[in-house]
């Protein structure tokens, strides 16, 4: 287990320093100068160039890859142009806040999804196997953003009994765990379970309905196991793919939740993203989606970790 593992962390270093390349060209081939916002209208040509040099824009490419990696390996991803803050500050206050948002909404995902799932591939071709199945495919469908709106003005506009947008009551960018700022996330971790709820619903159903059809179920069914035995056969064969899926989603909500953050006003770092983009932000933009993208490399490898874990037969594979 332990070979296995660190053979998987040798893997991830040549993704990560990829990921890298690849998000520092990625904001540097966009159109535009991200300099203009902060620049003065008459600025001459030497206040602009001055500018340049105090970013490093003046450098050769390759050479400024070079010098923004070994600052990101010194935990330094430099200062916001927009608002001269340190970008690792604002990028961990949100992707705090995002994690506990995407956290909620892949549990409430997983907990009903696995249940439909389940009922779905014991109950195949039944009246429950097509409600549960209708409910994953509308929750695969549905826009998040338009029922995150939805959601805001059934429950927020006209009952008035959630409120509609932040983290907490003092308008902060800090949410705590308590009652009053607990109602502040119920909102956008359902609008953000849809997805995840309909896509586990589906795996699982058919991991179950390919379980049930083996021949070894059938032989503990023909040695009198009791159906609880069986169904926690089942339970074990379907996990390390169910975790795979899981892990997944809670990586793609975690870097994919710009719209529905946006929609909530949630200070998470799909705000922060939108923040970015708008203002040209430059630093702010490469660190936060360089620390989205290495998350989710490593909660790749965490996966594969649990995954074998669970299964051995990876290991072996």
């Amino acid at each position: 287990m332990l070979l296995y593992t660190l053979k998987r962390i040798l893997y991830v270093t040549p993704v990560a320093l990829g990921v890298s390349v690849i998000v520092f060209l990625l904001v540097h081939i966009a159109p535009g100068d991200p300099l203009t916002s902060i620049m003065p209208i008459d600025a001459t040509a030497e206040q602009q160039a001055e500018m340049r040099a105090a970013y490093g824009f003046d450098k050769p490419l390759a050479v400024q890859y070079g010098i923004w990696l070994w600052k990101v390996l010194h935990a330094d991803l430099g200062n916001s142009i927009a608002t001269g803050r340190p970008v690792l500050a604002d990028v961990s206050r949100a992707v705090g806040n995002s994690l506990i948002l995407a956290s909620v909404s892949t549990l409430i995902g997983f907990t009903f999804g696995t249940f439909f799932g389940f009922v779905a591939g014991y109950f195949q071709n039944s009246p429950l196997d097509k409600i549960a199945s209708l409910l994953s495919v509308i929750g695969v469908s549905v826009p998040h953003y338009w029922l995150g709106m939805v959601l805001v003005i059934i429950f927020s506009a006209q009952l008035g009994w959630l409120p509609p947008t932040g983290a907490g009551p003092d308008g902060s960018g800090n949410w705590r765990p308590d009652p009053e700022h607990l109602r502040y996330l119920i909102l956008p971790a359902i609008t953000m379970s849809v997805i995840p709820m309909g896509i586990i619903s589906r795996t699982v159903r058919a991991l179950v309905a390919d379980i049930l059809a083996q021949e070894f179920i059938q032989a503990l069914r023909a040695k009198g196991l009791s159906e609880w035995g069986v169904f926690k056969h089942v339970v074990t064969n379907a996990a390390p793919t169910a975790l795979a899926v899981m892990g997944l989603q809670l990586g793609y909500l975690l870097g994919g939740s710009v719209l529905v953050e946006t929609v909530f006003a949630w200070p998470g770092t799909g705000f922060l993203l939108n923040a970015a983009i708008f203002q040209r932000d430059l630093p702010l933009l490469q660190g936060t989606i360089l620390v989205l993208a290495m998350f989710f490399v490593f909660l790749n490898l965490l996966v594969d970790v649990l995954q074998t874990a669970l299964d051995p037969r990876i290991q072996r594979s």
